[in-house]
């Protein structure tokens, strides 16, 4: 009989161990389902705007170009497929409020119950900065990176023919690449809630951060100070931004976890 009670009782705490798992799972499903059909609904109104959106993507090589570049397609339907990536790509970026509130309301119930509050900064400045690492990248590491491969043509005597397909791949990777990229101060923010870093190690590694960045910097443009330099010293002030929210956010939580350890102190004197 205690053999039977034992077993229940373990299986009983084995359920409860289970179900908050579980229902991290169902409530994950959920949050991804509600961002599927956001970027969607945004590839919807993105698709019926898609050559206009194309002629936008393809402005940095036009540019630096003159004109000169031949964009070309060498299948049957690959101006139908370019259209879809082109539609997907802005409805990524169209979507990416709705996205990045979901992200948030998964997320939130690890943060103290005040931060919990911040959903409207959160969205604000995750998409402003995702937006902005998006347009620094459209209307400044393309046009560098494109004007450097067309002169290496020119070097070579040889006229550039270019898939449209392979153009708007390599756009879009570094489209989202960037979006990304200019997100480091919000990882810093949840790296530092759940305590994996903190501002003193962030500055007790800066001279490597910096090492990393230019580095980083010079695999993605041109071989030459000034590209090099468009593309670090964003990645620097960043990092320094990320320095500084760690900062506020740990100190924070030392000052909220103190006063609640001083309060059931008081509580108990009294």
């Amino acid at each position: 009989m205690s053999d039977t009670s034992d077993r229940d009782k373990s299986l009983s705490e084995g359920d409860e161990l289970r179900m908050p798992l579980m229902d991290h799972l169902k409530e994950l499903r959920v949050r991804l389902i509600r961002s599927f059909i956001a970027i969607g609904v945004a590839f919807i109104i993105t698709y019926a705007i898609a050559d206009r959106l194309f002629a936008l993507l393809t402005w940095p090589i036009r540019e630096v170009s003159h004109n000169k570049v031949l964009l070309i397609g060498t299948g049957v339907g690959e101006a139908f497929f370019t259209k879809i990536k082109v539609a997907l790509i802005a409805a990524l970026f169209l979507a990416s409020p709705v996205v990045l509130y979901e992200i948030w309301k998964f997320v939130a119930p690890g943060l103290y119950e005040a931060e919990r509050k911040a959903v409207k900064p959160f969205v604000f400045f995750s998409t402003l900065f995702f937006c902005l690492g998006g347009y620094f990248c459209w209307a400044v590491v393309l046009r560098v990176g494109y004007a450097f491969f067309l002169a290496e043509y020119a070097s070579i005597g040889a006229t550039p023919t270019i898939r449209v397909s392979e153009y708007i791949t390599f756009s879009a990777k570094l489209l989202l690449a960037f979006g990304l990229t200019f997100e480091m101060p919000i990882f810093a923010f949840f790296l530092t809630r759940v305590g994996i870093i903190n501002y003193r190690m962030m500055l007790k590694q800066f001279r490597y951060a910096v090492l990393i960045i230019f580095v980083i910097a010079a695999a993605l443009t041109p071989p030459d100070m000034i590209s090099q330099f468009l593309l670090a010293v964003p990645l620097l002030l960043l990092y320094a931004l990320s320095i500084g929210v760690s900062y506020i956010f740990r100190v924070r939580s030392q000052a909220s976890d103190q006063a609640s350890t001083v309060a059931p102190e008081q509580a108990a004197n009294a």
